[in-house]
């Protein structure tokens, strides 16, 4: 018998249930999440702010995190280092996809860095560290004052200066739907 048929017929036992496993036979790896143990992980944030936490913080307060968890990889007023991405066109003559003139919610800045930053320690800011630091990036974007307080909610009242050059797939879903 060639390798080919062999191949054909092992999908077709396969297909029509030769050896096929059920769930009583799969094996019995980990154990269920409770609500507790999944809360931590159950952060999202919406463009509308649904999901920010309490908090607040200033571009002032900002800076002292900024300079403490920040700096190293992004850089003096997050103008970009050998690490990290620049935060902000400071320093630059063009610079495209920065958060300032690219990124449409601010509220995105608060759900990444709340997520993935610092980079080896994710996880790590406290809401109001992450309110703060939004702020921070914010200002030196030139986009909110130094001592705008940032928080749930005038977070989602930011204007991005890009906030109009995407598709909204999750306002389209929502108009499509009423």
């Amino acid at each position: 018998m060639c390798m080919r048929d062999a191949l054909a017929c092992a999908v077709v036992a396969l297909t029509f249930g030769a050896g096929s496993v059920t769930a009583a036979d799969a094996p019995r790896l980990g154990q269920p999440i409770s609500a507790a143990d999944l809360a931590p992980w159950d952060i999202g944030i919406q463009p509308d702010g649904t999901g920010l936490p309490p908090g607040s913080g200033t571009a002032v307060e900002g800076e002292k995190v900024y300079v403490q968890r920040c700096m190293a990889c992004h850089g003096e007023r997050g103008a970009g280092a050998h690490v990290g991405p620049a935060l902000t066109a400071i320093g630059k003559k063009k610079q495209y996809k920065l958060i300032g003139n690219f990124w449409p919610y601010a509220t995105t800045i608060f759900d990444y860095t709340r997520r993935a930053m610092p980079w080896r320690q994710p996880k790590t800011l406290t809401d109001n560290e992450v309110y703060a630091l939004t702020a921070y990036i914010l200002a030196n974007n030139n986009i909110i004052g130094a001592t705008d307080v940032m928080n749930a909610e005038t977070l989602p009242k930011v204007q991005m200066p890009n906030r109009d050059g995407f598709i909204d797939a999750y306002r389209e879903k929502q108009r499509g739907s009423q």
